[in-house]
């Protein structure tokens, strides 16, 4: 196609910008970075976080428990008294994966204010409906160490190997995503290859984990949670404060919908006049599928596709991740529900309120970049190289770096667990000691450190991007989500049921992704199983037929009416570590209280998010500028509260340890006056020793 009878200007300070001429992609020419940036972030920072957060974990460990050793019991289960404040960060930062971050802004590129809306909806129920599984699993399986544990311990062995395989699948898929794109945007950015990143990349989350374990992660998670909310704060401030407004934002996409086709290949081409424009490739012109063709409206039938799909899949990947199930665990039971819905609530702003600055920004700029940058994930760093130079590119990938270790630190963790109890001490050393429990969970570990970064080089070698693979996990993961759920909520759930109900529903997925894939395109690839309506078949047959199964067969074929009060006695602790286990912590009325809190707020919050708000939003149709104006204010006030949230409130709930673990440095090194520590900071190893012979005793000092 040519564009000799049309032109269209170019301007230096709004689109189309002159700078991009003759330029058919954002990132095609040379890395605005170069290749040490990228080393002293992957490698440096890697070994800096490793450092704080060991010398953190000795400190905190040292000071307020008296101990220099970590049991096998507190390395997989960080004592189980995490508060609110903390166990929230955690949340977010577990939640917070590299897609979190790109493509986020890339469903925001492709179809407008509803991609970031259905993205932090459609990923936030799942964590508040799982603060009900957080405290349910409190009040009947508080000593668990893992999901599988819990159950192997009421459906027996076979069910056991069944959801250990399914757990291994979504630690295998979030972990490969996590490189996937962190990968792709440290190549895109700094030159660096992205082989060579995704074998380093890991070792930043190996160092520390391996010396911490669930405590250093949850350490680190804070560290990585404040930082990223930064950076977040810098790129809500840029969009839509210092370099522009909501009204010219309105504006810019207003006229990026107007161009024609032949207006469009005029700007996406050459000074010859030659056009590279392609409507699949740039985002240019109105939107199929979009109500008037405008990225401003809630009315996007491939956004909400997309949005079914994200709802699902995100079921998967919260339900079925042993790092959400070990993050309940070593909550305190009080704070488990609060801190399930607080980390819900403030991770939404994390993909609404960047991939409404960042995403609408790069199609309200028109920055040339193309359908396979976006879905690899490079919008973020596009548009902040774009407003920032390459300050912008550092600080995203810095903010990706952050993502990546904290989540694949809390997947590593989670790994170590399945493989230490579920396999070592179930199958192969059912003696085995805490100092062997705590050798394998390192040993594994970095193990997985290292395959994972071969795996992810394998799917990228296979032409599969972090879009592609976000779509695919509900498929292979969703037939497992109903079975765990009725795992701890309902007692008539059957264990055969629910292995045929995990593995039928997987089955099913996967044949009707297949047929639906030739029926739509012919054809079996890559690209025709990657298209969102081939998708959205599988992850609905997944989720849905499974539950069907699980429900039937448990009510129909094999019913059963399980004692609960049973289950925990089936399972065993490997050392008589029982923080977080004593009576005042399982006091079963205050269990109950804290469970009708969660199960009320929850399912309201749920529904106000999936239900409520687009409803809302569909009389408004197009939105007028002024009503986007009140958009982008909810996300920047959304963002900013948020942020605050995240970083003051763990700092306040651990205001009596900070002071303890800052007296106890003062003496240490001489400082401290010679006098009697007030009663509140007075740690003692001997009540510690006394509590674990004496379990209804419970002195424990939450981290």
């Amino acid at each position: 196609m040519t564009s000799m009878n049309v032109t269209i200007p170019r301007y230096e300070k709004e689109p189309p910008f002159l700078e991009y001429s003759d330029q058919d992609s954002f990132f095609g020419g040379d890395a605005p970075l170069s290749k040490e940036v990228g080393y002293v972030v992957v490698i440096g920072f890697g070994a800096l976080f490793s450092v704080i957060t060991t010398i953190l974990v000795f400190v905190s460990t040292y000071f307020t428990s008296g101990s220099r050793t970590i049991t096998s019991e507190n390395f997989n289960t960080a004592g189980r008294m995490v508060k609110t404040g903390l166990t929230a960060s955690v949340i977010v930062s577990q939640w917070t994966w590299a897609a979190t971050l790109l493509q986020s802004s890339n469903v925001a590129w492709q179809y407008g204010i509803s991609g970031p809306f259905w993205y932090a909806s459609g990923a936030t129920i799942q964590i508040l409906l799982f603060g009900v599984i957080a405290i349910s699993l409190k009040k009947v399986a508080p000593s668990a160490h893992t999901v599988c544990e819990i159950v192997n311990a009421r459906w027996g062995r076979t069910a056991h190997k069944t959801f250990l395989f399914f757990a291994f699948c979504a630690n295998i898929i979030v972990t490969s995503m996590l490189l996937l794109g962190g990968a792709a945007t440290v190549e895109a950015l700094t030159g660096v290859d992205y082989r060579l990143a995704s074998f380093l990349i890991p070792w930043g989350v190996i160092l520390y984990t391996v010396a911490g374990g669930l405590k250093a992660t949850f350490l680190a998670s804070y560290i990585h949670t404040v930082i990223i909310f930064i950076v977040l704060v810098i790129m809500i401030f840029v969009v839509y404060i210092k370099a522009f407004s909501s009204d010219l934002i309105y504006q810019f996409l207003e006229k990026t919908i107007s161009y024609s086709e032949e207006e469009c290949a005029a700007i996406y081409s050459f000074a010859n006049g030659t056009s590279y424009y392609d409507d699949k490739t740039y985002a240019c012109g109105p939107v199929p599928g979009n109500n008037s063709g405008s990225y401003l409206t809630m009315l996007s039938a491939d956004g909400l596709m997309f949005g079914i799909i994200n709802i699902i899949g995100n079921f998967g990947t919260v339900f079925v991740d042993q790092s959400y199930w070990q993050s309940a665990i070593a909550a305190r039971p009080s704070s488990a529900a609060k801190g399930y819905l607080l980390g819900g609530i403030c991770w939404f702003a994390i993909p609404f309120s960047l991939a409404t600055s960042l995403g609408l920004a790069s199609t309200a700029l028109m920055l040339p970049i193309t359908a396979s940058e976006a879905g690899s994930g490079l919008v973020p760093p596009a548009v902040a190289q774009h407003l920032l130079g390459n300050g912008g590119a550092v600080l995203i990938l810095i903010m990706l770096f952050m993502a990546i270790v904290s989540t694949g630190s809390a997947e590593s963790i989670a790994v170590s667990s399945l493989v230490a109890y579920d396999i070592y001490r179930e199958y192969i050393n059912p003696n085995a000691t805490g100092k062997q429990i705590l050798w394998v969970s390192r040993i594994t570990i970095i193990f997985f450190g290292l395959i994972m970064g071969g795996f992810s080089i394998a799917l990228y070698e296979m032409g599969l991007n972090l879009g592609w693979v976000y779509l695919f996990m509900g498929i292979v993961i969703g037939s497992a989500v109903a079975p765990l759920w009725f795992l701890l909520t309902w007692k008539g759930a059957s264990g055969k049921g629910a292995v045929i109900a995990a593995w039928s529903g997987f089955a099913l997925a996967l044949i009707v992704w297949f047929i639906a894939a030739l029926v739509q395109s012919g054809e079996i690839s890559v690209k025709a199983l990657g298209t969102n309506e081939v998708m959205l078949s599988g992850n609905l047959v997944a989720i849905f037929s499974s539950a069907a199964i699980h429900y039937a067969y448990s009510v129909f074929i094999d019913p059963t009416d399980y004692d609960f009060s049973q289950l925990d006695k089936k399972i065993t602790l490997v050392e008589q570590d029982l923080s977080g286990l004593g009576v005042e912590q399982q006091d079963p009325v205050e269990l109950d209280k804290a469970f009708k809190w969660i199960t009320r707020r929850g399912y309201v919050l749920t529904f106000v998010l999936i239900v409520v708000w687009p409803l809302l939003s569909i009389p408004a149709g197009k939105f007028t500028e002024e009503y986007f104006a009140f958009w982008v204010l909810v996300s920047v006030m959304w963002g900013f509260g948020a942020a605050i949230t995240i970083t003051v409130l763990p700092l306040t709930e651990s205001s009596e340890e900070i002071g303890a673990i800052i007296k106890g440095i003062k003496g240490k090194i001489g400082m401290g006056e010679k006098e009697e520590e007030p009663t509140e900071f007075k740690i003692s190893p001997v009540v510690l020793e006394k509590e674990y012979e004496e379990p209804e005793v419970t002195k424990e000092q939450p981290i």
